[in-house]
């Protein structure tokens, strides 16, 4: 089982990006995503903290992304 990068809010964005996701709108510091296939996340941005393993699941999860590919568009 591969383990989760410890990244920021800040760069799940980049990489979500990468991927298809883009910003449709923002909220404090919470982000928005969506994907062009109706895929939809909230990615929490706030300074310099690492997301947890927990919540990087999560939004993982509401992706369908794996976190092989997450790793490989890191």
């Amino acid at each position: 089982m591969t383990r989760l990068p410890r990244i920021s809010g800040k760069d799940l964005v980049k990489a979500l990006s990468r991927i298809g996701f883009e910003v449709i709108r923002i909220k404090g510091s919470h982000h928005f995503l969506q994907h062009s296939d109706g895929r939809a996340t909230v990615v929490p941005v706030h300074s310099n903290e690492t997301l947890g393993p927990g919540l990087l699941t999560k939004i993982l999860k509401s992706c369908e992304i794996a976190k092989e590919d997450l790793i490989d568009v890191l």
